[in-house]
């Protein structure tokens, strides 16, 4: 064992064969809810767990950039619906044909059954004008607020919560109605509730919108394009 003279080490190794499967089920078994959810509100105690999972996520110079927007008010989600509602509309105009007959027929959101939305976002101000780790690459706080959302996420799924993530709106209306600083950007509406059912495939691949991709044609090794 490697010497540590400051005490900030501790004991690492594999998980068990049943955690280290419950971690896989979980990546493999998470889905984008939209219409799943049920009405059964969720606990003050569940909600500061997925919380608190989301606050464990890794951070660029460890900045935690992160801000958790909780939303249960019927009439704060209406106002939030309609601004998705009218950019969905503008979404649908970018297809065309049968494409867009099939964006239509698609449910994009879950904002006015769940029972909790959450806005995530991000204060890219946090950790002052230099952050380690950033000073070569601004966008790397967005991408850590990325894997709080991914914790939170993952956590849900282990609950029995599913999460929907809504992208589709003009950000200044999302930030108008909640009253978000102008330097702070938002990164994931997510709709949260229990379900008991989800779709054993992506809802959009079950749909006939896109299939997963073969890994294999995803792997190169040492350089682009480079087949392993």
């Amino acid at each position: 064992m490697l010497p540590d003279p400051n005490g900030c080490l501790t004991a690492a190794g594999a998980f068990s064969s049943d955690e280290r499967a419950a971690v896989y089920r979980a990546i493999e078994t998470r889905r984008d809810v939209r219409d799943e959810f049920l009405p059964e509100p969720l606990s003050e105690e569940l909600i500061a767990r997925l919380l608190g999972a989301a606050h464990q996520a890794p951070s660029v110079g460890f900045m935690q950039p992160w801000n958790f927007v909780l939303v249960r008010q019927d009439e704060t989600r209406e106002k939030v619906w309609r601004a998705f509602q009218r950019a969905n509309d503008e979404a649908a105009e970018m297809f065309s044909g049968e494409r867009q007959a099939k964006y239509r027929s698609l449910k994009l959101e879950g904002i006015r059954k769940a029972p909790l939305s959450i806005c995530v976002t991000c204060d890219r101000t946090r950790g002052g004008a230099v952050v380690l780790g950033r000073t070569h690459n601004p966008q790397m706080d967005l991408y850590s607020t990325v894997c709080a959302v991914q914790n939170l996420w993952l956590a849900a799924r282990a609950e029995g919560v599913g999460v929907g993530w809504v992208s589709i709106f003009h950000e200044s209306e999302i930030k108008a109605i909640l009253g978000i600083p102008d330097h702070v950007e938002i990164v994931a509406w997510l709709c949260l509730g229990f379900v008991d059912r989800l779709y054993q495939e992506p809802e959009l691949a079950a749909k006939g919108w896109r299939q997963r991709l073969p890994l294999e044609d995803l792997v190169f090794e040492e350089g682009w394009g480079s087949v392993r």
